[in-house]
C-alpha cells in the first residue's frame, strides 16, 4: 500500500476512527472520575562520611558513598526501616503494604536519597515520609556502626524534610485523557487496517483493481429515488445520474466491440447489483444519440424490464424462440426514438438451454442487420449458467458491479466464468456509488433548470408511449424506416434496413 492508498482508509473509514478515538477519550475522563485522588509526599538525605582528612581521603570517602547510596536506597523499602516507621506513627499495616506506597531513588552521581510516599490522605503522606526517612538514618548508622565500637562512619541527614502536599498527584486528569486519547486512535486505525483485509466487499475503483484489469466504462452514483424512478427519462437532462449513462454510452463506443456485431450483453454477479436498470437506461441513451437499439430482456428467471417500461411480456423473447410467434410481431416501440423491446414472455422451465439454443443465435443475427445496437439483460453469472451461454453469441460482455454489495472473490469467479467460455469483457460498470468520500463519483454539473422541468412535467415520461402500437415494418426489411448508421446493414435510398 502507497500514501494514496492509506489515506483512501482513512477517509473511507474516518468515522471509524474517530469514534474509537472519542471512546478512548470518554475513557480516560472516567478513569479520572473513578480513581480516588492520592497525595505524594517526599523527602530528601544526604549521605556523608565522617572525615576530616586531606583532600585526598575526602575523595575516597566521597566516592564510598556514592557506592553506598544504591545499598541505602534498597534498604529503605525493607523492613529494617518501615516497621519502625509504622510502630512510630501506629499504623496498622504491614511493612509489605507500606512499601506499595513507597519509592526510593538516588539522582545519578550524587550522594542523595529520595523518599516518595503516595497516600489517600496528605497529611499521613507527609507524616509517613519523614518517618520513613528518620528510621533511615537510624537503621544505617546501625548497620554502619564498627564492630570494635565507636561512631559510624557514615551520616545521613535530612535535607528537605516532607510537607503535606497541597493538591493530588493522582489522577493526572490531562495525561489520563490524552492517553485514552491515543490509545482509542490507536485502535481505530487497527480496526480500519483489519477492515481493509477483512472487508472484501468492492467499494471503488481502488478494490476493482485488485482483482481485474478490465476497463472501467462509468461509475453510477447512488440515486435513492431511483427505485422510484428507475428511468434516464425520468431524471434531468443534466442530472448527474443522466450523465453517468451518457458517460457509459461514449465509454461504450470506445470500447473493443466486435467488428461483425453491435451486440451488447449486460450481466453481473449476483442479483441486486442493478444490471437491468443499467441495461434498461444505456439503451435509453443510445436511442438518444440517434441510433437504432433493440433492448431485448434474456433474464428468463426475473425479468424486470417490462416493469420499468410498462410493457406486457406476456409475449417476447420465449414466444419467438419456440416458434409461436415471429419476432416482427413480438417488438414492441418505447419512446419517441428508435428504440424497440424484445419483453422475456413466458417464463420457460429450461431458460439455459433456450438461451443456448441454435434459435437464439439465429435470432440475435436478424435483430443485428435491422438495428445499429442490441442490448440484452442477462441473468447474473453466479448463480446460473445463462449469461456464460449467452455471451459466446454478442460481441462483447458489460458487467455491472454493485458497489458495497459484491465481494472481490465473486467477482473474480464472474470474470473467470467469461474466460472460460471465451467472452469477450467489454469493461466493468461500477453501480451504488455513494455520492461523498474517497469512493464517490459524481458529476457537478447541473442545470436548476433541468430539475425544474422535470418536475413540471410530473418526474416521468409517458410510461410505456407508444407500446401498443405495432412496428411500421417487419424486421424483414419489407419498410422499417430506421435511422442508419455504420455497421447497421444494408439500406436503399429511403432508408430502409434490408436483411
Amino acid at each position: 500500500m502507497d500514501l494514496r492508498d492509506y489515506l483512501r482508509v482513512l477517509r473511507r473509514d474516518w468515522v471509524l476512527i474517530v469514534a474509537a478515538t472519542l471512546i478512548g477519550l470518554l475513557s480516560g475522563g472516567v478513569a479520572s472520575i473513578l480513581t480516588k485522588p492520592s497525595y505524594t509526599a517526599d523527602t530528601q538525605l544526604f549521605v556523608a562520611i565522617q572525615s576530616s582528612g586531606s583532600v585526598q581521603e575526602l575523595q575516597q570517602g566521597n566516592t564510598f558513598s556514592q557506592a553506598r547510596v544504591q545499598s541505602y536506597v534498597k534498604t529503605a523499602v525493607s523492613p529494617a526501616v518501615l516497621q519502625p516507621a509504622i510502630d512510630s506513627l501506629g499504623l496498622s499495616v504491614s511493612s509489605a503494604e507500606l512499601a506499595k506506597k513507597i519509592v526510593a531513588g538516588t539522582d545519578a552521581n550524587t550522594v542523595l536519597i529520595n523518599i516518595a510516599v503516595s497516600d489517600e490522605s496528605p497529611v499521613q503522606a507527609a507524616a509517613l515520609a519523614q518517618a520513613v526517612g528518620n528510621s533511615l538514618i537510624r537503621t544505617v548508622e546501625k548497620l554502619e556502626q564498627p564492630k570494635a565500637g565507636g561512631s559510624s562512619p557514615v551520616s545521613l541527614s535530612i535535607i528537605k524534610p516532607a510537607i503535606a502536599p497541597s493538591s493530588p498527584t493522582a489522577p493526572n486528569t490531562k495525561l489520563n485523557l490524552v492517553l485514552g486519547s491515543l490509545a482509542g486512535l490507536a485502535l481505530g486505525a487497527l480496526l480500519a487496517a483489519l477492515r481493509v483485509v477483512l472487508d472484501t466487499r468492492i467499494r471503488g475503483e481502488a478494490d476493482l483493481r485488485n482483482v481485474t484489469e478490465a476497463p472501467l466504462l462509468g461509475g453510477i452514483a447512488f440515486d435513492p429515488d431511483a427505485a422510484k424512478r428507475p428511468l434516464l427519462t425520468q431524471t434531468a437532462p443534466q442530472s448527474p445520474r443522466a450523465e453517468s449513462f451518457r458517460q457509459l454510452r461514449t465509454n461504450l463506443q470506445f470500447a473493443n466491440i466486435s467488428e461483425k456485431t453491435g451486440t451488447v450483453l449486460v450481466t453481473s454477479s449476483l442479483p441486486g447489483e442493478g444490471k437491468s436498470t443499467t441495461a434498461t437506461n444505456l439503451a435509453l441513451a443510445i436511442a438518444q444519440a440517434g441510433q437504432s437499439v433493440c433492448l431485448i430482456d434474456a433474464d428468463l428467471r426475473r425479468p424486470m424490464i417490462h416493469e420499468y417500461l410498462g410493457l406486457d411480456r406476456n409475449a417476447g423473447l420465449t414466444t419467438a424462440l419456440v416458434g409461436s410467434a415471429d419476432v416482427n410481431d413480438l417488438l414492441q416501440p418505447w419512446g419517441s426514438d428508435n428504440l424497440y423491446v424484445l419483453t422475456s414472455g413466458q417464463i420457460p422451465p429450461n431458460p439455459s438451454e433456450l438461451l443456448g439454443s441454435e434459435e437464439m443465435m439465429q435470432l440475435l443475427r436478424r435483430l443485428e442487420a435491422a438495428f445499429d445496437t442490441i442490448v440484452i439483460d442477462a441473468p447474473p453469472l453466479l448463480p446460473v449458467t445463462d449469461a456464460a451461454v449467452l455471451s459466446q453469441y454478442v460481441g462483447g460482455v458489460v458487467l455491472i458491479v454493485g458497489s458495497q454489495k459484491l465481494k472481490q472473490p465473486d467477482l473474480q469467479k464472474s470474470i473467470n466464468a467469461l474466460k472460460l467460455v471465451g467472452s469477450t469483457l467489454l469493461g466493468v460498470v461500477l453501480n451504488r456509488l455513494p455520492t461523498r468520500g474517497p469512493d464517490a463519483y459524481s458529476y457537478t454539473y447541473y442545470s436548476r433548470e433541468d430539475s425544474i422541468e422535470v418536475m413540471n412535467r410530473g418526474h416521468a415520461p409517458q410510461k410505456g408511449a407508444g407500446s401498443r402500437r405495432r412496428m411500421a415494418a417487419p424486421v424483414d426489411g419489407s419498410g422499417l424506416d430506421i435511422i442508419h448508421s455504420p455497421g447497421s446493414g444494408s439500406h436503399d435510398q429511403h432508408g430502409r434496413v434490408d436483411v
